[in-house]
């Protein structure tokens, strides 16, 4: 049995704890996600959203509480160790892209790989699949800046997948698009996700978008709550 993609347990953040106007932004916080589930988090601006996904892909951590990816406690962990549980298990997508402006879409997306241990002909040759997926492959050789900016999220995608995490992570993935690209983009993005059979939480003020995932949960005043 696979076990849960992602379980928080417990989770608390205060900003400037201790001192006066101090924030509670997580005030225990409880999620699990199953292993190919699709979770949408709707939060307000600054309501603590991208905290949330940063203490889930550990890029930061709680003042309280506990972090499993896959089964494995992430907590308390040495850098190092979170370095290699991020590369190997989370993917990210951000609103921006945050491209490498001076390499290609398809060197874009190798580069994960590397860094991962592929060899470069593996490396190109899933990067080549993956923009081939997402249908931009004949733009592969292509720097961001020719690329339009829903060609530039697909290779954002493209890249987040590369190294074929367990968990994806996505903050407002096509919250820098416009409404028409942005449906086109995250149909895009679902496709990848499900035909992988990976688990993901995205982050979205958008209900219809997150209306098309499996569940809804809004972050409310540090809580979370069914959508």
């Amino acid at each position: 049995m696979n076990k849960p993609a992602l379980i928080l347990s417990g989770l608390t953040k205060t900003y400037n704890q201790g001192l006066p106007g101090a924030v509670d932004v997580l005030r225990g916080i409880d999620l699990t996600i199953a292993h190919g589930e699709v979770v949408a988090l709707v939060a307000p601006s600054g309501g603590g959203k991208s905290t949330l996904l940063h203490i889930a892909g550990l890029l930061d951590t709680p003042d309280t509480g506990t972090v499993q990816i896959c089964g494995k406690d992430m907590t308390g962990l040495p850098d190092r160790k979170r370095t290699a549980a991020r590369r190997e298990d989370v993917g990210f997508i951000y609103q921006f892209h945050h491209l490498l402006p001076e390499f290609t879409a398809l060197e874009n997306v190798v580069l994960p790989q590397l860094a991962n241990g592929c060899n470069r002909d593996e490396a190109t040759l899933r990067a080549g699949d993956l923009l081939s997926r997402v249908d931009i492959g004949d733009r592969a050789d292509h720097r961001p800046a020719e690329l339009s900016g829903g060609e530039q999220q697909r290779v954002a995608f493209c890249r987040a997948l590369a190294n074929e995490p367990s968990l994806l992570l996505a903050d407002e993935p096509t919250g820098n698009l416009d409404p028409g690209t942005s449906d086109q983009v995250f149909e895009t993005l679902m496709e990848l996700v499900r035909s992988t059979g990976m688990s993901a939480l995205i982050a979205t003020h958008n209900m219809d978008l997150a209306q098309r995932m499996d569940r809804v949960l809004r972050l409310e005043k540090g809580k979370l709550v069914a959508g």
